[in-house]
């Protein structure tokens, strides 16, 4: 992977020519739209991230209308020069950290049904854009994002490295919870969709952390039920500035693993 050309992904046979057909979405995916946009954005002036806030403003999300990505990439170019790349679903690690590293953030088409509103296995297009757009145009996050993917391409072969990169990726862009004005906020996408994950995770119930790079590569994650901790950063400026210690941090435990 590291003797590969920084856009050697977007020639990979495996990465098929997608794009959002917006003439297809019908009647009842508007209305799914729309009761989950409203259903949730309700909570978020209290609960979300500046930044969060902010971004659903800059991309022009409302609930009448289901994310047009080719509208949110002319206001993507303009602020940090990411866009969307569409994709079936989930893929390959080695895919979706080469895409990450060019700065294209990879999104579903597809909407739940009525009757998964409140759950589904795998993320659809409305936590893909609902809860993950807004905050690509903030440059210190995406800057973490693309930094981030670096190092996955880097130790793409090795199974435990990218599972330890997974945990901070998922206590941060997923399950990140960030300090403003000495009240907690949430900016991970994860929670961000959820109406009941954004009332739990600012609650007394979990356990709150410092950001802690060490700490959070030592901590597994649930994908089932709600986490019982959180990792609170003070700044996206903090997350970006954490990568080199990430780096140092992987090569550790990757040094420990193989002496064992």
């Amino acid at each position: 992977m590291m003797n590969k050309p920084k856009d050697w992904v977007f020639s990979d046979p495996r990465l098929k020519v997608m794009r959002q057909d917006y003439d297809a979405y019908t009647e009842e995916d508007f209305k799914v739209w729309k009761i989950l946009f409203d259903r949730q954005i309700v909570n978020l002036p209290k609960a979300a991230s500046k930044a969060y806030l902010e971004g659903i403003k800059e991309i022009n999300f409302t609930s009448d209308r289901i994310a047009d990505f080719e509208d949110v990439n002319k206001r993507l170019a303009k602020s940090t020069g990411w866009s969307i790349q569409v994709v079936p679903g989930l893929i390959d690690d080695d895919l979706f950290f080469g895409l990450m590293n060019n700065r294209r953030f990879c999104s579903s088409t597809w909407l739940r049904k009525m009757e998964q509103l409140d759950y589904l296995e795998e993320p659809d297009m409305f936590h893909d854009a609902f809860a993950h757009m807004p905050m690509l145009t903030n440059q210190p996050y995406v800057d973490f994002l693309e930094k981030l993917s670096g190092i996955a391409l880097k130790h793409i072969e090795d199974k435990w490295a990218i599972e330890l990169l997974s945990r901070i990726y998922w206590f941060t862009i997923e399950f990140g919870l960030i300090r403003e004005d000495g009240e907690l906020k949430i900016y991970g996408a994860g929670i961000l969709s959820s109406a009941g994950e954004t009332k739990y995770s600012l609650s007394d119930e979990p356990a709150h952390y410092e950001y802690n790079v060490k700490k959070i590569m030592n901590t597994p994650y649930w994908k089932d039920k709600f986490q019982d901790k959180y990792f609170v950063i003070e700044s996206y400026e903090q997350l970006y500035q954490s990568i080199p210690e990430i780096e140092e941090v992987l090569e550790e435990m990757l040094s420990e693993a193989a002496q064992k």
